[in-house]
């Protein structure tokens, strides 16, 4: 009796295992099994030999050997990062290419500290970088820093505060040049932040957006917005910020839903008996009504139409009853207070219908003059005592709670309150068109593709940007005004003071008087002209603006892609003609390994430096590169874990190179080295099965990876080169390489493996340098003669040669491996002993398998004498376990060379009868009419499933027990 094992046989799974084959980030269309050789008697083998090369790097204590260290060791990144800048590798240079590629960093916060956003952007755009540098393309990534208007004013007047001092207690100077002190000791921080995380930029090219380069831009930008009627000055309805007492943008108020009040109010209506009861959650706001609506079809109250009603606590103030569509009849009472001084839908409606705009509210919070007894009042204080009072007076009806849509400040946090005031506004419907057109006729690419829509969807609805802010720390608006004229008439649009007095002069006589409008821009204005402000605009024969504008990538959070990106797109168009950068490619946001945002309530924010000081920089790298664009990404300990395992194993494999490469004196031995080839078909075709498989999957990885590097799909750069490193080259080549590198003789057979393994090793370098370039420049100048630097050198060829004939040949090698050492591990064969083999397959087959017979011996830990090759299956098949690795190669291991049979069948007897108490025990519960009934449905289909399973072990077990009986009885 035979018995069969094929590889799909449920008893013949791997017992293979490790711990980065659990990195839930890495999926692989290729069937792995790693080989493990811990065990291995090396000592019976020639002992290796030791290279003595110790690169000018190495020498100069800048880098560490794998052979002097047991693993990379995360504090000499620092060291490593110092020694690039300081060689000017982050510089472009035209030496190889003139196609620059060009990248602006997105300017961090002045006051940021490092969080895992900064993280995910750097080492995308790093992976960028150096990729194309490597390319031969000259590379600039331009890095600077934003002023942060808000964050920083806001910084520095607590840093006051601790001193008991207001910012009212200084004058304007005074306090921005404590703004600036406190930039110069503290704004550097988030700067060596982002080194830390091996950022390759031109830091001698560092911007900060309140350079005074920077700030021309900004005032000329104005200047040519206003030149063309573009900028305007006007009291509209903006979002205020009582606490900061300054407008903010549209974008920088967040809406969050909290608990509030629906407040029921008595409107009565003029010369009737008659009321109308309003609903409202911000019952203050009452003082600002300017009518009453309701909608036309609503007949409860038609009637009223046309009427007048008497607003609550006002001494009798009348306002028009009205007919609006808009009104919900089924909100609240169906009727509605219309207060346009303080609320964005009312005031749109107010503009529209000639209604008067009331606002009833100063810029701290407190009621104004327009609330009388009210007056002074904070909004919230007001609300508590008009209630009462409104209680008192019979006209409170009821309050109840309501889920309200709180704006809040991004900044401060504080509930945002519209409040019409006096701003400036750019106009952006005309820009938006050109920006627009831009993405439609393809000279801008969104990455990916569907955040065209929602790019397309805010600009076809775009708004007018409000761009002042009630601010000192920022650009200040470039306008003057005329002592004793109307501000809103009368001014002045300048450069800078001189300027501004010299027009004023002309137009107003050299008498005139004039002072400096006292709001700065929104920070956003000057973060829109980023791109090209920083290479020197509006000085368009700059160097850097003609070298290397436009810029080719913009690549940041899809989460600003209103806030910056559209606004870059739109005043690139406007200022140079040109879009500002040829793609835009979004990531998402990093959240934590149970999908949650991180924040500091949940506790659950990961501090990337504590992250490099536990995993590594480059660990925390790739980890957070596998994503895909514009999807949120989880981010857990386990996978950082599994990508510090992947960084010792590329440790671990270079110190096994280099402890394979001949001694440093051995001038014959690295010639025979230096010359195998292998961009040749005919010097790849001569290599031994393992070097030809080895080399041709590497050519392939080069092509797909390079690909996929110009697609920017970065996570499958990633996935492929972890596959073939840990699977292809570690697993199987470094463990083949052994039969020739540990045995004596045979001497050309061993300098094309060591030539393949230096050559294989160097490429997988090269292609994971953007994603983890520490280790891998550590791990390059360890090398023998490293001619540069990893971060400079060369990219692989494309286009090498391949053999798939050979990769094939070798798969069908790695089946059979794969089917002896699963038929191995399934008898618990220890790991040391040989055994007997007879390989059946056809003639072609047997010539490439027994040609690596010494391989298949080491990897199958087989008897090297007792391995015979034949087309048939021998005489003892019947005594055998018959493994079928794949269509037309087969296996026989004689059953005595791998159990004590009689032992086994006593082992698996037990076993069968303890699997058959279980299965019992299952089938009884499901004859059970009473638990099939009542039991939950999943609990149910559970004990099927397990007794099915059960049965089918029950099946092989006895399977196998008839086999050894049957084995007994034959050598009886």
């Amino acid at each position: 009796m035979i018995l069969q094992m094929t590889l799909s046989s449920p008893f013949l799974l791997s017992s293979c295992s490790s711990a980065h084959r659990l990195n839930p980030l890495l999926f692989s269309k290729r069937r792995h099994c790693p080989i493990k050789f811990s065990h291995f008697p090396f000592h019976l083998l020639t002992k290796p030999r030791l290279l003595a090369v110790a690169s000018a790097a190495t020498e100069n204590g800048v880098f560490t050997s794998p052979e002097n260290a047991k693993s990379f060791d995360f504090s000499s990144e620092e060291r490593i990062y110092n020694w690039w800048e300081s060689q000017g590798f982050f510089k472009p240079t035209f030496d190889r290419g003139s196609d620059p590629f060009v990248v602006s960093m997105p300017p961090p916060n002045v006051t940021g500290s490092l969080h895992m956003g900064h993280a995910m952007f750097v080492t995308l755009e790093d992976i960028m970088v150096r990729y194309n540098r490597m390319k031969g393309r000259p590379t600039l990534w331009l890095p600077g820093t934003d002023h942060a208007g808000i964050a920083t004013q806001l910084v520095v007047e607590k840093m006051l505060a601790s001193e008991g001092i207001k910012r009212t207690d200084l004058s304007r100077d005074e306090f921005t040049k404590r703004v600036w002190e406190w930039k110069e000791k503290y704004g550097g921080t988030i700067t060596n932040q982002i080194k830390r995380l091996g950022a390759s930029c031109d830091w001698t090219r560092e911007r900060f957006t309140l350079d005074e380069q920077l700030s021309q831009s900004v005032v000329e930008a104005f200047i040519k917005l206003h030149e063309k009627g573009l900028i305007y000055q006007g009291s509209y309805l903006v979002n205020w910020s009582p606490n900061l007492q300054t407008a903010v943008s549209d974008l920088e108020v967040e809406y969050s839903e909290e608990p509030g009040t629906l407040y029921h109010i008595k409107y009565r209506v003029a010369g009737q008996s008659d009321f109308l009861t309003v609903a409202t959650t911000r019952p203050e706001t009452l003082f600002g009504d300017v009518a009453i609506a309701v909608n036309p079809k609503d007949d409860r109250y038609s009637k009223f139409i046309g009427k007048m009603a008497i607003v609550p606590m006002t001494y009798g103030r009348h306002v028009p009853i009205i007919a609006d569509k808009h009104v919900d009849k089924d909100f609240g009472t169906g009727v509605l207070k219309i207060s346009p001084g303080h609320d964005h839908n009312d005031y749109y409606l107010a503009r529209k219908l000639g209604l008067p705009i009331l606002n009833v509210m100063n810029k701290d919070g407190t009621l104004n003059e327009v609330a009388g007894l009210y007056s002074g009042l904070d909004r919230f204080e007001a609300r508590k005592k008009l209630w009462s009072e409104l209680e008192e007076t019979g006209l409170a009806i009821k309050k109840e709670p309501h889920t309200l849509r709180v704006p809040r400040s991004q900044r401060g946090g504080e509930i945002i309150e519209p409040l019409v005031s006096k701003q400036w506004f750019v106009t952006m419907e005309p820009l938006a068109e050109k920006a627009l057109r831009a993405v439609e006729k393809g000279e801008l690419t969104i990455i990916p593709e569907r955040f065209e829509k929602i790019y397309n969807h805010w600009l076809s609805n775009i708004k007018d940007w409000c761009i002042s802010r009630q601010l000192w720390w920022g650009h200040r608006i470039p306008v003057w005004y005329i002592v004793g004229k109307n501000c809103e008439e009368d001014y002045i649009v300048a450069r800078n003071a001189d300027e501004a007095l010299e027009k004023a002069r002309e137009k107003y006589g050299k008498n005139v008087e004039i002072y400096q409008d006292p709001d700065v821009l929104d920070t956003w204005f000057s973060s829109a002209l980023w791109p090209f402000s920083t290479l020197g605009w509006p000085d368009v024969s700059s160097e850097d603006f003609k070298k290397f504008y436009p810029t080719t990538m913009l690549e940041t959070g899809h989460d600003i892609l209103f806030f910056w990106v559209a606004r870059m797109v739109m005043m690139g168009i406007e200022f140079t003609g040109t879009v500002p950068f040829s793609y835009v490619y979004l990531h998402g946001l990093i959240r934590d390994s149970q999908g949650r945002k991180m924040s500091k309530t949940l506790g659950n924010v990961i501090d990337p430096l504590d992250t490099i000081k536990e995993f590594g920089t480059d660990a925390l790298r790739f980890t957070i590169s596998l994503g895909t664009a514009g999807q949120d990404l989880n981010l857990s300990t386990e996978r950082l874990t599994a990508n510090k395992a992947f960084t010792n194993k590329l440790w671990n494999a270079g110190k096994f190179v280099l402890q394979n490469m001949p001694s440093q004196t051995d001038v014959s031995a690295w010639e025979a080295i230096r010359n195998c080839k292998f961009d040749k078909e005919e010097s790849v075709l001569r290599l031994p099965l393992p070097e030809c498989w080895v080399v041709s999957e590497l050519h392939v990885l080069i092509d797909m990876v390079t690909a996929s590097y110009d697609k920017f799909f970065f996570g499958d750069v990633g996935r492929e080169i972890y596959d073939f490193f840990w699977s292809d080259f570690a697993d199987w080549y470094i463990e083949a390489s052994k039969a020739r590198l540990y045995q004596s003789g045979a001497d050309s057979a061993c300098s094309e493996a060591q030539a393949v393994l230096l050559y294989v090793f160097k490429n997988v370098l090269k292609l994971l340098h953007p994603f983890m370039p520490f280790v891998t420049e550590e791990l390059w100048q360890a090398l023998p003669d490293p001619k540069e630097a990893l971060i400079v050198s060369p990219w692989p060829q494309t286009s090498l040669p391949r053999f798939p004939n050979s990769i094939k040949k070798f798969e069908n090698f790695q089946a059979l491996t794969r089917a002896i050492r699963n038929a191995r591990a399934e008898y618990s064969v220890e790991p040391a002993k040989r055994i007997s083999a007879s390989i059946v397959a056809s003639e072609e087959v047997i010539q490439y398998i027994s040609n690596e017979k010494e391989v298949l011996a080491l990897l199958s830990r087989l008897d090297l004498q007792n391995i015979h090759f034949t087309d048939s299956p021998p005489g003892d098949a019947n005594q055998s376990v018959h493994l079928v690795a794949s269509e037309g190669l087969e296996a026989y291991l004689p059953l005595a060379d791998m159990v004590d049979i009689s032992a086994e069948v006593e082992r698996l007897s037990k076993r069968l009868s303890k699997m058959q108490v279980e299965y019992d025990g299952l089938a009884a519960r499901l004859s059970s009419q009473k638990f099939v009934e009542k039991a939950p449905e999943d609990v149910v289909r559970g004990v099927r499933e397990k007794a099915a399973e059960a049965e089918e072990k029950i099946k092989l077990t006895k399977n196998r027990l008839a086999f050894l009986k049957s084995s007994i009885l034959v050598s009886q």
